[in-house]
């Protein structure tokens, strides 16, 4: 006899997991370049996709930690019957289990679970660590210097369609 809460959680778990893993790297880069442009728009769009680009990927077993975290959850305070919805296997649904868990990701309790969780698991203070750091740096730094040049050249466009050479 099986449980159907449990394979409520099997459903919404394998749902999940495997739209985490459809994720290819070209959409991975560009929701990682569409957050970082909105969240720090000061960085400007090179800089939004270099640290995209460089942004390790999430270890296998804090995803699927994370999406335990998210299920239990949901199977806690969501009544089943919408669980069961959620499960149907339809896009429109499986979207909205995605969204829910991604709003689950943004809460105060899991912001602080996935710092001490990525905190764990940072890596050493190895040169490798240290050498990707720099190049991040490295590269941050000269897409800044092209923003700023690009904005001098602009400032200076103007200046001249203005009559003023200065």
């Amino acid at each position: 006899m099986t449980d159907p809460v449990a394979d409520l959680g099997h459903k919404a778990r394998t749902i999940l997991l495997a739209r985490i893993a459809r994720t290819d790297d070209a959409g991975r880069a560009e929701a990682l370049t569409a957050f970082v442009g909105l969240s720090r728009p000061d960085l400007g769009p090179d800089a939004a996709a270099i640290v995209a680009e460089t942004a390790p990927r999430l270890l296998p077993q804090l995803t699927e930690k994370w999406v335990g975290l998210f299920v239990a959850r949901l199977l806690e305070t969501v009544p089943h019957i919408q669980i069961a919805e959620l499960c149907d296997g339809s896009a429109e649904n499986e979207a909205a289990l995605a969204l829910a868990y991604v709003m689950f990701l943004e809460s105060a309790r899991m912001e602080k679970q996935m710092a001490e969780d990525l905190a764990a698991c940072a890596p050493s203070e190895g040169a490798d660590a240290a050498d990707a750091a720099a190049e991040v740096c490295r590269r941050l730094a000269v897409a800044e210097e092209h923003r700023r040049q690009a904005s001098l050249e602009k400032a200076a466009a103007y200046r001249r369609s203005q009559g003023r050479d200065n």
